[in-house]
């Protein structure tokens, strides 16, 4: 057997083995941002027995949304989508944590319901978020205040208490990609002098208040936190990113977390980087952080294998392999081929190559139909 599938202890739960579902942003919700059936629907045909799964992003406030077609867990009528969603994995034998996060910066005045968006500081952005209208600019945004920082954290832990109640198994705080977490945690975008700015250590202090708020409600062993020291998305930037992440890592141990979710300096976005680039980020995160790791960014089976072995990571997440192949644990496992995926459908569309991609066996049994 590979390590891949071999059992792992993650925090409570026992999963039979190690390829997980990464976050992945599709923008199939309804109107009104509760999480609709056909996602449902997609999280039921991802679950595997013993596997886990963590969903896109779910929005903390109402103008925290950058993306038309995003999920929201701001609201209590959220609560019975989410609730759908995980009923879906559990039936299927399957663990879902639910990622939370606020866009920050990455957002227009039409989806935050008219308020500038929010960052730690006002630093030129020059983005794009996607609303009615399309891909637009993004808004100018404005510096939080601390009244502000304090609501902001009161809503992780909101929405912690609505994600508990609609049944998910964890919850990962999304501190990655230039999102509002991450805009706090790095030094290019936070240019403050008080208590949330500066030094290092003022720096990650919303990041780990972010991150009490979820473990005060799930509890640490249910919890994650999502990192990525080498991205670029969202114009992030660190003058030191090794010493701002570690630093970041030492202190989550104190939160006895399930997992650290460590984002590889492949990718950014839905496009590759550097395919051939050897795992960095978990390497240098492992020194700091005594928990679980989980790796993503562009991985296939043999790489997951090989990051699994040197015991630079615990676990592998797959995005888009896994947009396009539902039984990805299985396909993997037996060496059988993959599905290519379809770039035009990850960011919003219809049940076309979302719900569509069969299972190898049901794909095999068509194309025997088709040609009898």
């Amino acid at each position: 057997m590979t390590r891949l599938f071999s059992p792992f202890k993650l925090g409570r739960y026992q999963l039979e083995h190690r390829v997980v579902h990464a976050p992945m942003t599709r923008l199939r919700s309804e109107p009104d941002d509760t999480p609709s059936a056909m996602m449902a629907e997609y999280y039921r045909q991802r679950a595997s027995a013993g596997g886990l799964l963590i969903t896109e992003s779910s929005h903390t406030m109402r103008s925290g949304r950058g993306y038309l077609g995003g999920p929201g867990i701001y609201e209590d009528h959220h609560i019975a989508g989410w609730k759908r969603i995980a009923d879906a994995v559990h039936e299927q034998g399957g663990k879902v944590f639910m990622q939370i996060a606020h866009d920050g910066r990455q957002s227009h005045v039409d989806m935050t319901g008219g308020i500038p968006p929010i960052a730690p500081s006002e630093v030129p952005y020059e983005g794009l978020a996607l609303t009615h209208n399309g891909w637009v600019p993004v808004s100018p945004h404005k510096a939080a205040t601390i009244d502000e920082i304090r609501a902001l954290v009161a809503s992780f832990r909101t929405s912690a208490e609505r994600a508990l109640a609609a049944g998910v198994d964890g919850v990962e705080l999304h501190s990655a990609n230039g999102y509002l977490v991450d805009t706090f945690l790095q030094d290019g975008t936070n240019r403050r002098t008080d208590l949330y700015g500066g030094s290092i250590e003022k720096r990650a202090r919303f990041l780990l208040e972010a991150t009490e708020a979820l473990v005060s409600v799930f509890g640490g062993d249910r919890v994650g936190v999502r990192f990525s020291p080498s991205g670029k998305w969202g114009a992030i930037s660190d003058s030191n990113p090794e010493a701002t992440f570690g630093y970041a890592a030492e202190r989550l141990n104190h939160f006895g977390l399930a997992y650290l979710h460590v984002i590889e300096p492949r990718v950014m976005g839905v496009e590759t980087l550097h395919e051939g680039q050897a795992p960095v980020a978990s390497v240098f995160l492992r020194n700091k952080f005594k928990g679980p790791i989980i790796a993503a960014g562009g991985f296939d089976k043999a790489g997951a294998e090989a990051i699994l072995q040197k015991g630079d990571a615990d676990l592998v997440a797959f995005g888009r392999w896994f947009a396009s192949n539902p039984d990805l644990p299985e396909r993997l496992r037996r060496d059988l081929p993959l599905a290519p995926y379809d770039r035009e459908a990850f960011w919003g569309g219809t049940d076309y190559h979302y719900i569509d991609y069969p299972r190898y066996g049901e794909q095999a049994n068509g194309e025997e139909k088709q040609a009898a």
